[in-house]
């Protein structure tokens, strides 16, 4: 299954965050990115914006955030309605995951960069 659109939440522009890598390695897979971090910026050509902007045709969303963080994103997230979240190391919630799952949202304890080199994502 092909997933085009993805959205990087607690992405930034430090180049030791796994969030950076995650949006280089999605770029340079051919995968159109979005991304949401604490403060605007840019990685390799996708802005990094704040807040909750208006979004649509989002495929995957892949979390960089801690549990104490992503409680804001709960409603966005759903709302999105995307087709599945990747809870990347450090980010599983399993409150998040069941209404996900509940919504009909395919949801991934997984590492995005580990799919992507694997070609699993």
């Amino acid at each position: 299954m092909l997933y085009e659109k993805t959205l990087v939440i607690g992405a930034s522009t430090n180049p030791e965050r796994y969030s950076y890598l995650a949006i280089n390695s999605l770029k340079k897979h051919g995968h159109e990115v979005v991304a949401i971090g604490r403060k605007e910026g840019e990685v390799n050509g996708a802005k990094i914006l704040t807040g909750h902007p208006s979004l649509s045709d989002i495929d995957t969303v892949t979390l960089y955030l801690n549990l104490t963080h992503q409680e804001e994103y709960y409603d966005y997230l759903l709302e999105m309605k995307p087709k599945r979240i990747i809870f990347n190391p450090g980010a599983e919630n399993f409150d998040l995951m069941e209404r996900a799952g509940e919504a009909g949202i395919e949801v991934l304890e997984a590492c995005t960069l580990v799919m992507l080199s694997t070609g699993q994502f």
